[in-house]
């Protein structure tokens, strides 16, 4: 898409689990367990597509953070994961977090929402609304406004064949059920409390703080067919980056269907060990 297109806005109106190789030599895997909501009571999945070369996304990060740290005190659970793209590069800043990926999955979205153009900084909320990430009010409407599904019943064996990898194998029922037109089992690697000086563009001498930024995505499985009860298993290995924490890091899965809407969605924090 061309430059003309893009936008900076501020406010408007299967496989089974087996034993890794760890860094230190260990050959242990530590095994998560995320208490799944009843039925239809999982959590509503909020996925900001951001640019530190935007001068409206420091706004919107802050408002998702407060967002994600349970601020607002909504009724329901919430999952935040923020999306760095690259189109505002070019302005004089290249954001250390923006990948083409972020974007591609950004174009994604403006195709199935029937969307006019791609702008930052923009929420996608359950796949199915949109709005601009630094309105409050319509946000948290929006939100509050989303379905709700089953989350998955996912356990998590977190594994570190090397220094420079993270295995998880998930496995666990979908609980929603899954017709032959397919889902996609994604699993997001996020990062918390990443704070950077920014020397030029648009953000120019401030200092911008950033968490749930996807530093990785990969896609478990592809799945038809299937009941809600009916096990899934799949395994997703992370090339990590220089200065990975787990602690600062978290994961969260997401099953998304071929028409890019959100079914359900589950979070894991990481062994405090790995």
């Amino acid at each position: 898409m061309g430059r003309r297109l893009f936008a900076c806005f501020g406010r408007c109106s299967s496989s089974s689990s087996k034993k890794g190789v760890h860094a230190n030599g260990k050959t242990d895997g530590t095994v998560v367990e995320a208490a799944a909501p009843a039925a239809g009571d999982g959590p509503v999945l909020v996925e900001l597509f951001s640019s530190q070369g935007c001068a409206t996304s420091p706004a919107a990060e802050l408002l998702l953070s407060r967002l994600g740290r349970g601020d607002f005190q909504l009724d329901m659970p919430v999952i935040v994961l923020a999306y760095h793209v690259d189109y505002w590069d070019y302005m004089g800043w290249k954001d250390p977090y923006g990948s083409s990926l972020s974007t591609v999955r950004q174009k994604a979205y403006v195709e199935a929402l029937r969307l006019d153009t791609m702008f930052t900084p923009q929420v996608v909320v359950q796949g199915r609304a949109q709005c601009v990430a630094n309105d409050e009010d319509t946000l948290l409407s929006t939100i509050t406004g989303a379905p709700r599904f089953p989350a998955p019943s996912f356990q998590a064996n977190f594994q570190r064949p090397t220094s420079e990898s993270l295995q998880v194998t998930l496995t666990g029922a979908l609980r929603s059920k899954v017709d032959h037109n397919g889902v996609n089992v994604m699993v997001a690697l996020y990062e918390n409390g990443l704070v950077n000086d920014c020397p030029a563009g648009e953000n120019k001498g401030k200092v911008l703080s950033n968490d749930f930024v996807v530093r990785k995505l990969e896609k478990l499985c592809t799945v038809k067919d299937i009941s809600a009860k009916k096990t899934v298993s799949g395994t997703a290995t992370f090339t990590l980056w220089d200065g990975f924490n787990s602690d600062k890091c978290a994961l969260a899965v997401f099953v998304q269907s071929s028409s890019h809407q959100i079914i359900g969605s589950q979070k894991f924090e990481l062994p405090n060990d790995l």
